[in-house]
């Protein structure tokens, strides 16, 4: 069956395309991932690789011609097949129109209606980019605007963990020559203001930047009635319903609890509750030692509590490069939190005013007592409520399926953020709702998660993108792998953020391609932005050797990791 090849989107501003070179002719057989054409748009160049397989039996718009994106510029065909009734003459792009304009099918108004549901993260930039875009858009929101992240996620963590590490500055201050008399401590409650303080004055940003790209806010707690309406439950009972052309499902998730007898006991915590303690505990144990067990674990040993961590799998952090971990692993161990792997959680008990944890391990049992204990084993999406079966709605493993353009197996019904299980973390979010408002407003747009950055904020904190040494390993790409020790850094020596802390580098060693990034130590989590647009690039390690790098920066041993990588390290011993 004969198809459009059409002019790909290629960035989130590209509204048209100039074909450079095609590398097909008309009648030439066409195989999938064969280079098709160069598209340069702002002076960039990119090769298009085939998607399907067929004969190009019509190229529509020829070398030198431009077409808006999503416009047809050659024709794909079975052998044989007439196409005469499929073509439709594409003229080229005249230089003075420089905006696409996107026909979609609207309502009443003369406006595609949008309903969003869901104001995290994901679904408050669905909402935005789908009004940017024409559509009459409005989001459900069961509380406030910003979902976990902002209100008990990403930003509330990151601001009690600002105060922690500068708490343990001030403590150490005679190390960087300040001298601190008198006693030191913790105003909680004040810390505990500040954080709401933050949260309030970003959630009232959000909340003002739907207003201004004309987006409708609606409270309450949306299921489904069918495919084209939803009801919408509010605090006060009563109920509305909204009717909509297309739906973003944008529901996020919530703390998983595993079924561990005592879980329902006073003093047993998930994140939520963590962040919102009346008052630092004495001691805590922490069951997980993935991201969110390993910040919680970083927070509290950083302002003066006991932690106690455990994890099932032989090692923290399963996500992260092994190398990485194992140093993380170490350096926590090493500022005095207990870290016991290969270990199960059997039953929590109350002890007096402690909480008895039973701990199984490979060889022996272990009880360990705490004033508070923080379940963070993972989250999962939240549907419960939804009534997703009202519109059949796919499921996989209780997360919505979807696909890279985060349609759901329902016409006009997408999916995007935590709710589909794919990459749990807000900026992942954030562009999957770009990509379903795109689609849905006739924008051809796909996720890809090839260079998806992720952050832990530990202390030093780790970024890391691409493939682990482990993943290349298992894929059986030939690879080589380059490490800069920090140590060797002057400004991290300045941050005295030394210990066992690296960047490495991961390249292919066929074509010297950057498949991944690694990062333990200072500013890690705003350096990782290089690695992943080298990632995204497909940038080889000659290319960010070449790149001058400012110093004195943490920046700079990007640089000496790719030096290592060929052995040629300036200042790191090569081997």
């Amino acid at each position: 069956m004969a198809i459009n090849i059409v002019m790909p989107k290629l960035g989130l501003t590209m509204s048209e395309g100039t074909i450079i070179k095609w590398h097909k002719n008309e009648g030439d057989m066409v195989k999938k991932g064969d280079s098709l054409f160069d598209v340069e748009t702002d002076k960039i160049t990119n090769t298009i690789e085939a998607k399907e397989e067929g004969i190009l039996a019509k190229i529509l718009i020829g070398n030198g011609k431009s077409a808006l994106v999503t416009a047809p510029v050659a024709i794909l065909s079975d052998e044989g097949e007439d196409i005469s009734s499929f073509v439709k003459e594409e003229k080229p792009l005249e230089k003075d129109i420089k905006v696409a304009v996107h026909q979609s099918e609207t309502n009443e108004d003369g406006k595609k209606k949008v309903v969003v549901i869901g104001g995290g993260p994901g679904g408050y930039v669905a909402a935005i980019r789908a009004a940017q875009l024409g559509a009459q858009v409005t989001l459900v929101d069961k509380g406030s605007l910003g979902g976990t992240c902002l209100n008990v996620g990403c930003i509330p963590t990151k601001v009690l963990l600002h105060t922690a590490e500068i708490y343990q500055e001030v403590l150490h201050g005679k190390d960087i020559g300040i001298q601190i008399e008198g006693n030191v401590k913790v105003d909680w409650a004040s810390l505990q203001q500040r954080k709401e303080n933050i949260i309030s004055h970003l959630v009232g940003g959000v909340t003002g930047l739907l207003a201004a790209n004309g987006v409708e806010v609606v409270i309450g707690t949306a299921s489904f009635i069918d495919r084209h309406q939803i009801k919408v439950t509010k605090e006060d009972g009563s109920s509305i319903t909204i009717n909509g052309d297309d739906f973003i499902i944008a529901s996020g998730s919530e703390p998983f609890i595993p079924p561990i007898p005592g879980v329902e006991l006073e003093g047993v915590l998930d994140s939520t509750g963590a962040l919102n303690l009346d008052a630092l505990p004495e001691d805590i144990i922490i069951v997980g030692g993935g991201v969110i067990g390993t910040e919680f674990a970083t927070l509290f040993n950083s302002l003066g509590v006991k932690v106690t961590v455990v994890e099932m799998l032989p090692y923290i952090l399963p996500p992260i490069d092994r190398e990485v971990a194992a140093a993380v692993e170490e350096n926590m161990i090493g500022t005095g939190i207990d870290i016991f792997t290969s270990a199960k959680v059997t039953t929590i008990e109350k002890d007096g005013e402690k909480l008895k944890v039973s701990i199984s391990l490979d060889r022996e049992d272990k009880v360990v007592k705490a004033d508070k204990v923080l379940m963070s084993v993972g989250r999962r999406g939240v549907t419960r409520g939804l009534n997703l079966e009202a519109v059949n709605i796919r499921l996989d493993r209780g997360a919505i399926y979807v696909d890279n353009g985060m349609r759901t197996n329902i016409e006009g019904i997408y999916a995007i953020g935590d709710v589909t299980g794919k990459n749990m973390l807000a900026h992942v979010a954030s562009d999957q709702g770009i990509v379903a408002a795109e689609n849905i407003m006739g924008i051809d747009s796909a996720m890809k998660y090839d260079a998806i950055p992720a952050c832990v904020y530990t202390k030093p904190e780790i970024a890391s993108v691409g493939m682990t040494e482990e993943e290349a390993k298992k894929k059986g790409i030939n690879y080589e792998v380059g490490i800069f020790p920090l140590v060797n850094n002057g400004k991290t020596l300045i941050m005295k953020e030394v210990e066992n802390t690296m960047i490495k580098i991961i390249t292919d060693k066929k074509y010297d391609e950057i498949i991944g990034v690694h990062i333990y130590g200072p500013r890690a989590t705003d350096l990782i932005t290089e690695g992943t647009l080298a990632l995204r690039l497909e940038a080889t390690v000659d290319e960010l050797i070449t790149t001058v790098h400012a110093h004195p920066t943490v920046g700079e041993a990007m640089k000496e990791a790719a030096l290592a990588v060929k052995n040629i390290a300036i200042h790191a011993v090569n081997k």
